[in-house]
């Protein structure tokens, strides 16, 4: 046959032919095979028939592709024809919608084409598509397998029928030897004057008859009629329908002439059917429960007792419980505040006796540089410097609880009132500030200056909260505090306060912000705004106030913060007296006591530019020894704190037993046991805080000198008027 025949014959063939080289390129395709495989010359001529029809969308090979490969590798190896039964492609074709990739099914056989040298020139591969023919395989393989799985299930229903019917037929014998030997009752009754045809012993004995059968309920059972079961039967025999009763109540006649006993069952009233379907009589079944209700009613009233035992037990437990988590939390909060105060106090006091040092080196110089108006700006600024540091120290010794107060009985009201104009002041004009007091309001215990302090300090916070806008609200009232309140506050003493609040309707804080707003040098304001030591030192000052003190806010609702000061039921005083200290010298003879000896040699200095006689000691027993060698001392200047066996207060007894018209005056960083109970200064006591100016300190001694001087003058006259004996340095109430 020529070549151009046989292209004729390969191109007009209905059956699909491929023409690939050894390297399974390939070479010609007939338009059946383009036909089936949606593709062109021009797409197939060239490439590898494993990339030209991969086996996945994803160009990976599959165990169709395998076989394949393998086919065609026979083909080469043994020169002979090899049919491959079936073999899977994906086919993509090119719709309006896109290009899909469809799964086929081909039978292919694979000829080998030899050259003139006698090797394999080419490879024929004649393809059959069978993908219809395979689903329709599949389709019957799978109709053949659910009619296998029907046909089971056919059999399984079958015998299941079977054991069925034989487990009715079992269950008909046991339910005959049942009513045989049943411990419950059990009757049939027929017709529909319901007749007894049956009935076991268990049933006689629960009625306590036995000639019973053959007659009716109604004649059996007179004293049923009028109670709840009597309709029952005739309902049931008319409407077939079954009736199941639990714990009935029945009142029946045990004996001829007894009176009716109520006795509880549990019972069963099943129609029984005649062929026509029509109920030909009632089957009768139940237990005689009246142990088990009588039983149940007395454990259902113990248990009802014991539920509300428990419960109220339950309810007692939980509220200790929350009581237990408030208190310990409050108490978690209260060490804390506690180890905190300790901390700041130390620091507070070591930091007052370095400014002191400054202070008073810096007042000095200043007395030298007073004619260097450069040096006097830069010491005036210094000195600045030391007072805000001083006012950080009083904070934190605030917070501490370890600031000497002077508590005075006041009104709320008057202080309030006193304090409107500053308050405005500090608040702006866009903050508006209300007063709202409680009628007949109580006094109460209090350091003036320090309650003026922490209403500031509370009122600046409200205002900042506020971002200088808003109403700030301060309510003075009367409050009891009871003993539940008292028991989740650690901290708190049951009774009568006067509570002052501040409220603003600023951003609120969150919980986690409460919880820490009283610990100094915690602030939410941006640096450089705050030093966070305003709510520390109110805190500190109501609790060494012996008050209590709470946050109650919620974000976005605003803050309110309550203070809680002792009633007092003290008489306010009428006036006030206010000493100005002056820097006023003199030339009494002054013995000062400090450990320090840097603080030792400043205060020495700034007495004598004052013009006293001064004495130093670096321990209570030098300067007792001082004392004791007769040398004349005016003023004791001594520090509460002083190392060795000899306290400062006792130093102060034995000096004043010695020379009787000595005065003391005692300094420190903070208050100490020894002078100061409470947190208020023991009555008599003259205390000097540092850090302290020259004015201070020089205007406190004249003060007490002058003091001294009118005493004696007041003695003279006494004496002479009198002419009793005076003790030396008599308290108030002796003088009046």
């Amino acid at each position: 046959m020529q070549p151009s025949n046989f292209h004729a014959l390969f191109d007009l063939s209905p059956n699909p032919y491929l023409v690939m080289t050894p390297d399974f390129r390939i070479l010609d395709a007939n338009q059946a095979y383009l036909d089936v495989t949606h593709r062109t010359i021009e797409q197939l001529r060239g490439r590898d028939i494993f990339e030209a029809f991969p086996a996945r969308e994803d160009g990976s090979e599959d165990e169709s592709s395998l076989m394949l490969r393998e086919s065609l590798q026979r083909v080469l190896r043994y020169r002979r024809r090899d049919a491959l039964p079936l073999i899977r492609y994906g086919v993509g074709r090119d719709t309006p919608q896109g290009r899909i990739f469809e799964e086929r099914f081909w039978s292919a056989t694979h000829t080998p084409i030899f050259d003139e040298a006698g090797e394999v020139g080419c490879i024929l591969q004649h393809t059959e598509d069978v993908t219809e023919l395979h689903r329709l395989r599949s389709r019957q393989h799978r109709e053949e397998a659910d009619a296998v799985v029907l046909e089971h299930r056919v059999i399984q229903r079958v015998e299941a029928v079977e054991r069925r019917n034989r487990a009715l037929s079992e269950e008909a014998a046991a339910l005959r030897q049942l009513f045989e030997q049943a411990p419950g009752f059990i009757c049939v009754l027929r017709g529909p004057r319901h007749v007894f045809e049956m009935a076991n012993e268990a049933y006689l004995l629960l009625i306590g008859r036995r000639d019973i059968l053959g007659r009716s309920v109604r004649e059996v059972l007179p004293e049923l009629e009028g109670q709840s079961l009597e309709g029952v039967l005739d309902h049931i025999f008319a409407t077939g329908e079954r009736f199941v009763g639990h714990a009935e109540p029945v009142s029946l006649r045990r004996q001829s002439g007894a009176p009716l006993e109520e006795r509880f069952v549990d019972l069963l009233y099943q129609p029984v059917f005649a062929r026509d379907g029509s109920v030909s009589g009632i089957f009768v079944q139940g237990h005689d429960v009246t142990q088990q209700c009588r039983a149940q009613r007395e454990l259902q009233c113990h248990k009802d007792h014991l539920e509300s035992l428990v419960a109220e037990r339950t309810d007692a437990l939980r509220r200790a419980e929350d009581e237990r988590r408030l208190a310990e939390h409050a108490l978690l909060q209260s060490q804390k505040m506690e180890a905190l105060g300790k901390l700041t106090g130390g620091v507070a006091h070591d930091f007052n006796n370095v400014l002191q040092v400054i202070a008073s080196n810096l007042q000095l110089l200043k007395q030298l540089a007073a004619d260097d108006a450069r040096s006097a700006r830069r010491i005036q600024s210094a000195l600045a410097g030391v007072d805000r540091g001083a006012r950080l120290a009083s904070h934190l010794l605030a917070f501490a609880r370890k600031q000497p107060l002077a508590p005075v009985a006041l009104h709320p009201g008057r202080l309030l009132r006193d304090m409107d104009d500053m308050l405005r002041r500090a608040l702006g004009e866009s903050v508006e500030l209300e007063t709202v007091l409680g009628d007949d309001l109580w006094n109460t215990l209090v350091d003036l200056n320090f309650l003026e302090n922490a209403l500031l300090n509370l009122a600046i916070n409200a205002r900042d909260a506020m971002q200088g806008q808003g109403r700030l609200t301060i309510e003075a009232r009367n409050v009891t505090l009871d003993e539940f309140y008292a028991a989740r506050q650690p901290d708190v003493k049951p009774g009568q306060y006067v509570m002052i609040a501040v409220s603003d309707t600023g951003a609120g804080m969150a919980p986690a912000t409460i919880e820490r707003a009283f610990e100094p040098f915690f602030t939410t304001k941006p640096d450089g705004m705050g030093t966070g030591l305003g709510l520390s030192m109110v805190y500190g000052f109501v609790k060494q106030s012996e008050g209590h003190i709470a946050i109650y806010s919620k974000p976005g609702e605003g803050t309110t913060v309550r203070m809680y000061l002792p009633r007092s039921l003290r008489a306010e005083p009428v006036v006030r007296i206010e000493t100005a200290a002056t820097a006023v010298g003199g030339s009494e003879t002054i013995l000062v006591v400090e450990d320090d000896p840097e603080v030792r040699e400043a205060v020495v200095d700034t007495l004598s530019a004052l013009g006293y006689l001064v004495l130093k000691a670096g321990d209570a027993l030098s300067a007792l020894s001082v004392i004791e060698s007769g040398v004349r001392v005016d003023l004791l200047f001594t520090d509460v704190v002083m190392p060795g066996p000899l306290r400062s207060p006792d130093l102060a007894m034995r000096a004043r037993q010695l020379q009787p018209d000595i005065e003391v005056l005692f300094t420190s960083g903070h208050t100490e046991s020894a002078i100061v109970h409470g947190g208020r200064l023991d009555v008599g006591v003259a205390l000097l805080s540092k850090p302290y100016r020259q004015e201070e300190l020089a205007g406190k001694i004249r003060h007490m000198f002058n003091n001294r001087e009118q005493v004696f003058q007041l003695r003279a006259v006494l004496q002479k008027s009198v002419r009793v004996p005076v003790r030396a340095n008599p308290d108030a109430s002796e003088l009046l």
